[in-house]
């Protein structure tokens, strides 16, 4: 028990002072790295409070996608010209700020009201008749349905916007650098070793989010991961955006997830609404689907608009 204490309590403190040093670095490849960082103890504080589900979620996206994103930003905006330095006065208010709102976050969390008025009985006690074991799923596809479809295409948007930065000379290129293949390296070695097994672990977190943590999106982050090793490897080239199979499989989970909604129209009671006793394969093919269709977003956006030294 004591144990347990202490380490949490190292935990937050870590956390706190790695949040404060992305804050005041100066260096962009520095708070990156930093940040990465953060986000993966962030995960591990995710467990300790046994929302496993967001801790996966925080590992491939928050961790891994961002700090990927945000390495390539900082990247680019090497050797670019940097805004003037804002005041110091302006900082101070800004920290007083940051920390006024922490304050008030701790407040809520440290002191709770005596009647905890919460929904989580009553939606459980609802979740049968979907046949979804793991209460997150049950809620992301029963409850609230029409907001995880708006996730999805607020990621294919994400993606829109990405292609949106490309030239028009350049439209309908390969996205993202060149990579050079270097057969006898370690991230080869790696990229050949890991993707069958990273592969095999996206479909089972898949597969198995529908009674235990896990789902579409940290399956299909984790197939991106992949991907992305394969094609920083240099032992496949990227597609162009133009082709008809990247956007088909770009579309296809949102494109399911909202033929199975409209049909509920005329097989259930109105909109995202399941017919009884199907509700679990339903919702396990919409699964399937958003597995592949994130798996292959992510991956696009990571490698960003297509890039003037490549051709198709």
């Amino acid at each position: 028990m004591i144990a347990s204490v202490v380490l949490d309590i190292v935990l937050v403190a870590v956390l706190l002072a790695l949040a404060v040093w992305i804050t005041v670095a100066r260096a962009a490849f520095t708070a990156v790295f930093v940040f990465v960082a953060y986000g993966l103890l962030l995960t591990i504080a995710w467990v300790r409070l046994s929302a496993v589900d967001v801790a996966l979620t925080e590992a491939a996206i928050g961790g891994g996608l961002t700090g990927m994103l945000l390495l390539g930003a900082a990247a680019r905006l090497r050797g670019a010209k940097t805004a003037a330095a804002s005041s110091t006065s302006l900082r101070v208010a800004a920290a007083v700020f940051c920390a006024m709102i922490s304050i008030a976050l701790a407040a809520v969390l440290l002191v709770p009201p005596n009647i905890v008025v919460t929904l989580a009985p009553a939606a459980v006690a609802q979740l049968p008749p979907s046949g979804l074991g793991n209460p997150v799923a049950g809620v992301l596809f029963v409850y609230r349905a029409f907001d995880t479809m708006l996730e999805k295409v607020v990621l294919l948007l994400a993606l829109l916007g990405v292609w949106s930065l490309t030239p028009d000379r350049l439209w309908g290129g390969v996205p993202g650098p060149h990579f050079e293949a270097q057969p006898n390296s370690i991230l080869t070695f790696l990229a050949r070793l890991l993707p069958p097994v990273g592969i095999l672990v996206g479909i089972y977190m898949f597969w198995t989010g529908a009674d235990h943590p896990g789902g579409a999106f940290q399956g299909g982050a984790v197939v991106a991961a992949m991907w992305i090793l394969i094609m920083i490897a240099g032992l496949r080239v990227a597609p162009a955006i133009d082709r008809r199979a990247v956007r088909f499989l770009v579309v296809i989970g949102p494109g399911i997830f909202l033929a199975i909604g409209l049909a509920g129209f005329g097989l259930a009671d109105g909109f995202l609404v399941y017919p009884a006793g199907y509700a679990k394969p339903l919702i396990i093919v919409v699964e399937a689907a958003l597995t592949l269709s994130i798996g292959v977003t992510l991956g696009l956006v990571a490698l960003g608009p297509p890039n003037p030294m490549r051709r198709q």
